[in-house]
């Protein structure tokens, strides 16, 4: 299995590709929306190229949990309810929730995956 820095070195140039952003950019704690510009379209783009780059699969909605997000069980009034941030856990290991739970605002998600998020996703994944 490649090395946490070998992983964070492809995950930085799949970023680097796929959002055309410079490679000083993708530090470990930059968020994938607002530090990087990222858009819903270019997590496919992103998907693919770290599907490719790495050898793994990556089911829909493992990254990004849209079917969590918009299930009224688990979102009132635009806010994720305790439900929804346990389901968002069991679902994203990976991710450190701990800002979003602060504060569960729906339109707040988009701020919450980091590059570092994804390099632990791939290691999972790569570990599986």
């Amino acid at each position: 299995m490649p090395s946490r820095d070998e992983i964070f070195e492809k995950v930085k140039k799949a970023l680097v590709d796929a959002l055309g952003v410079d490679e000083e950019d993708i530090l470990p704690s930059a968020t994938m929306v607002g530090d990087l510009g990222a858009e819903s379209i270019d997590f496919l783009d992103i998907v693919f190229r770290l599907e490719k780059s790495f050898g793994i699969k990556i089911p829909r909605g493992d990254l990004f949990p849209e079917d969590v997000l918009s299930s009224s069980e688990f979102v009132a009034g635009g806010k994720v309810n305790a439900a929804g941030i346990a389901a968002l856990k069991t679902r994203m290991p990976f991710a450190d929730l701990s800002r979003f739970e602060a504060n569960p605002n729906v339109q707040n998600f988009a701020n919450t995956l980091t590059v570092e998020d994804m390099v632990r996703y791939v290691q999972s994944k790569l570990s599986a």
